[in-house]
């Protein structure tokens, strides 16, 4: 039995591509993983959230056997990371957050050495690499050497060697750093199209955005834990209600829409005006329609009306505390920059 059949084998024969309990790695005193419990569905993208040394890295490596357990056990697709490492790793692909390529070779060279260190042929070797390079956009720059690559096109070659053999569990950490918006996005439409043909992924990734986007589930890691785990909807919901944003045409309706406004949502604290706009927590979005109603019959016409939930920027620093501030508005920063250099 070959790879890729071992790979369909062992998805077929699983609901979980990740099932882990207990994770634990030390570095001396300090405990980088302590205690991390993770279930991965197959056929999904399952985002992992955390500040810079949070353990997101430490944890996708032990799951990748690159690392051995210090505690707990961790299985991939029913095969235990430590009793079956080389099964394991016939079943997983792994991308870093530096591209792993060698920019002395070009980039067809780099995938059939890669190819046929997977066993390949020749032949076959080429033809898989010629595909890959298609996929990712990448078949005009096929001969050019590695050091005329931009940082988006050997993050597409290092992600494309890791798919040769066509891997059940892709591990991606941090695939986008450093990548402008217009690649970002071509890299998340990819990501898509793995899902989309039976693989199941598993992101880190700084990028709120990112995770908002793709993840079906998330877990969110600090210090070494699993602080939250949900989908991107029940995440919000931890951490608070939605939010009405109304401004009125007229700044003396004020008062009596304030007045309406706490009838109908059965609210009075927390709620807040400001440059003739109220602002009002709303814990059931279906009285929308109902305050729109009440406002009409008092005469209140409105200028602008809105429903926000809270965002992902806002779980993430809730659930992680004050420390992760610099680091979230670093990655703001830098999101900033790139969509600069690239208008």
């Amino acid at each position: 039995m070959n790879q890729f059949q071992k790979a369909k084998t062992a998805r077929d024969k699983s609901d979980w591509a990740i099932e882990a309990q207990g994770l634990v790695k030390t570095y001396g005193s300090n405990r980088a993983v302590d205690g991390v419990d993770l279930n991965v569905g197959t056929g999904m993208i399952y985002g992992v959230l955390g500040p810079n040394g949070a353990g997101k890295t430490t944890v996708i490596r032990m799951l990748a056997t690159l690392l051995r357990p210090d505690g707990g056990s961790a299985r991939v697709f029913g095969h235990d990371v430590v009793k079956e490492p080389q099964i394991v790793r016939q079943l997983i692909g792994v991308t870093g957050q530096y591209a792993s390529v060698d920019e002395s070779l070009s980039a067809i060279e780099n995938l059939v050495i890669f190819s046929r260190l997977l066993g390949l042929g020749r032949a076959e070797a080429r033809q898989k690499s010629a595909e890959l390079l298609e996929e990712f956009g990448l078949s005009e720059a096929a001969k050019r050497p590695l050091k005329n690559f931009s940082g988006g096109m050997r993050r597409r070659l290092d992600l494309a060697a890791s798919l040769i053999a066509q891997p059940p569990l892709i591990f991606l950490d941090e695939p986008t750093t450093g990548l402008d918006p217009r690649t970002r996005n071509q890299m998340w439409d990819t990501i898509q199209r793995l899902v989309s043909t039976g693989s199941t992924v598993l992101l880190t990734t700084q990028y709120l955005e990112e995770a908002d986007q793709l993840a079906d589930r998330i877990a969110v890691i600090d210090k070494g834990h699993v602080v939250a785990e949900g989908t991107v909807d029940e995440l919000k919901a931890s951490v608070g209600t939605s939010s009405l944003h109304l401004k009125v045409q007229n700044t003396q309706d004020l008062k009596n829409a304030r007045q309406t406004v706490e009838q109908v949502l059965k609210v009075r604290s927390n709620i807040s005006l400001e440059a003739g706009e109220i602002t009002a927590p709303m814990g059931n979005v279906d009285v929308v329609t109902d305050l729109l109603i009440a406002l009409r019959e008092a005469g209140i016409p409105l200028a602008e009306m809105s429903v926000q939930k809270p965002t992902l920027d806002e779980v993430f620093l809730t659930l992680t505390g004050d420390g992760v501030k610099a680091d979230a508005q670093l990655a703001s920063e830098q999101l900033k920059n790139t969509k600069e250099v690239t208008a």
